[in-house]
């Protein structure tokens, strides 16, 4: 599903992306330079509320498995997102890309890389805290059941 487009206006990419749920007016594609193999080819850019341009994402350069075409893939992501939208940037003949979505499933064309989300963002409920232990705030706030005394040097 095409969700945008970027053109090549002046030498600078820019563009707009829009779904049912998200409205990027004017987002722009800042190329990155870097030795490192694994860094991305271009910085997604966006116009923040103060009308400032700040990174929402990032795009490598992929290939098909299949047909070996050449496209830039990535995410955009900001903290206003329930969870990062897969992106995939294929070249237009006007000089630009057009912006597609891509649902992130284990596919063999593309590298099998990518897992499938299974989040139901209207179904949250509680989710385990990642391992970060119990609380050592008593119930009127005071340090309780901690490893160390308050006010202790941290070991690192």
């Amino acid at each position: 599903m095409n969700i945008g487009e970027i053109f090549n206006q002046n030498g600078r990419l820019t563009g707009s992306i829009a779904t049912r749920t998200i409205d990027l007016p004017r987002i722009g594609l800042r190329k990155v330079d870097s030795e490192n193999d694994k860094a991305p080819v271009y910085e997604i850019l966006a116009l923040n509320v103060a009308r400032r341009w700040v990174q929402v994402g990032a795009l490598w350069e992929a290939a098909s498995k299949r047909t070996g075409e050449v496209f830039l893939a990535g995410n955009i992501d900001d903290p206003s997102l329930p969870e990062p939208l897969p992106v995939a940037l294929f070249p237009a003949d006007h000089g630009g890309y057009m912006v597609a979505w891509r649902r992130d499933t284990m596919r063999s064309d593309f590298g099998g890389s990518m897992g499938v989300s299974r989040t139901n963002y209207d179904d949250r409920g509680v989710r385990d805290q990642g391992g970060f232990g119990d609380s050592t705030a008593g119930s009127n706030g005071e340090l309780t059941d901690a490893a160390g005394a308050f006010g202790e040097e941290d070991p690192f």
